[in-house]
């Protein structure tokens, strides 16, 4: 009973954030807040989202894969919105300094 109220919980706070970063994608004006919109929201949106589906099927294999699965989108999410903003900025400024 305890199982199910805590995975639709992290589910649905998951969906939510996702549905957020959406919003924020379409309303926000410029590349910066939208890619800000996106990494953090679409990121913790997963992690809750995976998480639910750790906390549904227990402790076993498909947990652990979940897990280093989160760790995975904890990495790359942020290190690819970072790249996309800075590609943008130099992109902008004209600028061709690679170690800025």
């Amino acid at each position: 009973m305890m199982k199910i109220f805590l995975f639709t919980v992290f589910l649905i706070s998951g969906l939510i954030f996702f549905a957020l970063g959406t919003i924020g994608i379409l309303k926000f004006p410029e590349i910066y807040s939208r890619a800000h919109s996106s990494a953090k929201c679409d990121t913790l949106g997963t992690i809750l989202t995976l998480s639910s589906f750790c906390i549904y099927s227990g402790f076993n294999l498909v947990t652990l894969k979940i897990i280093i699965i989160i760790i995975f989108i904890m990495i790359t999410s942020p290190t690819a919105t970072h790249i996309i903003t800075r590609g943008n900025y130099e992109k902008e400024e004209g600028s061709n300094d690679a170690d800025f």
